[in-house]
């Protein structure tokens, strides 16, 4: 039985007996038993499964948090990937450094410069596969089953993979249009303690949060910080926009004065190409060691080719001004999205506003589910990613994700547009 021979069956048979068909097909295997437990916490994305339906000619995809890697110079980087395998492909195509290449690193340390952190060396940064690794590992050298993890809600999809992987409990605290709270989350930790958990850091994204946009206000980074340290809990900073702010200079990360208490996490697929999966983790000297170690374990060395691609980009090419081009295109985008949701969106509907980043979080009235929309929404020509997908809870959520970044303006008006009356019939069903 396969899932085109389900597909075809749709049209005929009801669906109590496609159900029962799929369960058949799918049931327990002799190997089954051989899962681990972490293995049984293991979803599939939601993301990852919109994303593939946003495929499909002809939707309007307002769902994927991708680049706009058509603004890059992509034959004069064709040119520079054959001159580097050309002049030096028996480094570049070999084994390397687990903690990366020493040019790379240092290069790494200049770009976090420009957001304010002046006091990072090499020899504390350890490349990744994306920042997406480089919360694995954390998780891996921090966690063990059933310590506590805080993050904001909503927060990350991805990263609430990997904490579900690693069975640690993911405790949530709400954000404000200023973002995470620091009464609230003084209050959480306290109550968490109180209970004997074991709570092991916090997971924040401050600069345009994803999914939400929101952006923490400057004078609550010290607070966060501040309130976590007394709690002698760790701070995992996760800043893959942070540079992307539409207008002015960038808020200094909450690592550039908390050398001791945060790992800073960043990442060159929002700011270059996220198909290299080049990463890094900024991480704290006294544990440095414990976690390169443990990234070395898993990945054994980053792509030696890719690293030395996204050095050259950073050597030979202005990237800075590529990354204003990116600010220009995203502001354009933005405003475009914000304009479509002012003249379209039905009367109970609300989003942020975003500073920078790809995301614009909207939010429907209590009682509507926005998960059984989706279906709705793509019969009407757009996709997005309902708000579930973002939170620890299995309970439904009223909101949702759309993403402007890698979406031309007019075709944002009229993904925006298509979506308005599934949005307004939901709400006048209530």
């Amino acid at each position: 039985m396969t899932h085109e021979t389900l597909d075809a069956a749709a049209g005929l048979l009801p669906a109590e007996a496609i159900d029962a068909i799929e369960r058949a097909a799918t049931s327990a295997h002799r190997h089954e038993d051989l899962f681990s437990e972490r293995a049984a916490n293991i979803r599939q994305s939601a993301v990852r499964d919109v994303f593939d339906i946003s495929m499909r000619p002809g939707l309007v995809s307002l769902a994927g948090g991708s680049p706009y890697l058509q603004s890059l110079p992509l034959e004069r980087l064709a040119q520079t990937a054959a001159t580097i395998i050309a002049d030096d492909g028996l480094t570049a195509l070999q084994y390397g450094g687990g903690q990366g290449t020493e040019e790379l690193r240092a290069q790494i340390c200049e770009v976090m410069a420009a957001e304010g952190i002046l006091d990072a060396v090499p020899e504390n940064v350890v490349i990744t596969a994306g920042s997406q690794s480089a919360q694995d590992v954390a998780t891996k050298v921090f966690c063990n089953p059933g310590d506590v993890v805080l993050v904001e809600n909503p927060t990350y999809v991805g990263a609430l993979n990997t904490f579900e992987a690693y069975q640690v409990q993911v405790e949530t605290v709400e954000m404000d249009d200023d973002g995470l709270v620091p009464e609230l989350l003084e209050a959480k930790i306290a109550a968490l303690q109180t209970a004997g958990k074991n709570v092991k850091f916090l997971y924040t994204i401050p600069n345009f949060n994803n999914p939400s946009g929101i952006t923490l206000a400057q004078d609550r980074r010290q607070q966060i910080v501040d309130i976590c340290r007394n709690a002698n809990i760790l701070v995992l900073e996760d800043n893959p926009y942070g540079l992307l702010r539409f207008d002015g200079e960038p808020l200094a990360p909450l690592r550039a004065a908390n050398p001791a208490d945060v790992i800073y996490m960043g990442s060159f697929s929002k700011i270059f190409a996220p198909g290299l999966r080049i990463g890094w983790a900024l991480v704290p000297e006294h544990l440095q060691r414990r976690y390169y170690l443990a990234s070395e374990a898993v990945t054994l060395c980053p792509p030696t080719l890719n690293q030395m691609l996204v050095s050259a980009y950073l050597r030979d090419y202005d990237w800075k001004g590529q990354i204003e081009i990116y600010r220009g295109l995203y502001a354009e985008r933005c405003h475009a999205m914000l304009a479509a949701l002012e003249e379209y969106m039905p009367v109970g509907a609300s989003w942020t506003s975003p500073e920078g980043g790809f995301f614009v979080w909207v939010t429907l009235p209590e009682g509507v589910d926005t998960y059984p929309l989706l279906k709705k929404a793509i019969d009407a020509g757009v996709v997005f990613i309902p708000g579930a997908a973002f939170s620890p809870s299995d309970e439904p959520s009223n909101k949702l994700r759309l993403a402007f970044s890698a979406v031309p303006p007019e075709s944002i008006t009229e993904g925006v547009r298509r979506l308005a009356p599934v949005l307004r019939e939901a709400i006048t069903g209530l």
